[in-house]
């Protein structure tokens, strides 16, 4: 069962596609048949399939998170205790809590099921570039 680490370097908050890098993966595997599992190793980030066609619904995404759950220094997020990393780092825990840090894509003939418009996203909820490690796991049915 073939698996790899793919790291990709966030600018801060916002979604990151990296499809190209799953889809080049599961092609060199030579699997016809199976699921490929998603894992991301971080609790203040998380992964999404989401459109890859308009950008608008990336931004739109980012300003409902940000509206959702604002800053730690926002007065309605005056109940949080966890501050040690920013005002920034409590927000982007609830943030990963709401969404999923691991997703599955079925693999037919040899590539991602994925649909037209989809795309696989890192959501970094940080404001601070980092580095975030993805596990790539495919299994064979």
């Amino acid at each position: 069962m073939p698996q790899t680490t793919i790291t990709i370097a966030s600018r801060g908050a916002g979604l990151y596609e990296f499809t190209r890098e799953a889809t080049d993966f599961v092609s060199d595997s030579g699997i016809e048949t199976g699921v490929l599992t998603l894992f991301v190793r971080h609790t203040s980030c998380s992964l999404l399939i989401q459109e890859n066609a308009d950008p608008d619904v990336r931004r739109d995404l980012d300003a409902f998170f940000a509206r959702l759950v604002p800053p730690a220094d926002h007065p309605s997020m005056d109940y949080l205790v966890h501050r040690l990393e920013g005002p920034d780092d409590m927000p982007a825990h609830i943030k990963s809590a709401l969404t999923a840090v691991s997703i599955s894509v079925p693999v037919t003939h040899g590539r991602l099921a994925l649909g037209t418009w989809q795309g696989l996203y890192l959501f970094e909820h940080r404001q601070a570039p980092h580095r975030r490690e993805i596990v790539l796991h495919l299994q064979r049915d």
